[in-house]
């Protein structure tokens, strides 16, 4: 008689567990991206976004600004500048254009001329 050949219960259990505590493990990549320090609102270190730091730009100006003269404007003072964008004042005028369509009378700026903004005075 041909011998038969079988497996049995208790390997194959044994795989099954194996396969589950690897699949349970935490990633060890995973859990480091958790554990990194987050940035207080109150925090000195905190950044300004694009779009604050082109509201203290506006400020400060005398006259309303194109958002090429913000952008340049942000950099020299050191507000903020570009993480490597190729045209970062297209996307601050697209997202000045954005708050002002979106809040509406409470957008923090308003469109005075072609591609010109300003603070909104109360």
């Amino acid at each position: 008689m041909a011998a038969k050949k079988t497996t049995t219960k208790k390997a194959t259990t044994r795989k099954a567990t194996t396969r589950k505590s690897a699949a349970t493990e935490p990633d060890a990549s995973k859990t480091a991206a958790k554990k990194q320090p987050t940035k207080k609102a109150g925090s000195a270190t905190k950044k300004l976004s694009a779009l604050d730091a082109a509201a203290k730009v506006l400020g400060e100006a005398t006259e309303p600004m194109a958002s090429k003269e913000m952008i340049e404007a942000m950099a020299t003072k050191g507000y903020w500048t570009s993480p490597g964008g190729k045209t970062p004042h297209a996307t601050l005028y697209a997202a000045i254009i954005r708050e002002i369509r979106t809040k509406g009378d409470h957008a923090r700026f308003v469109k005075t001329d072609r591609r010109r903004f300003a603070l909104k005075t109360a």
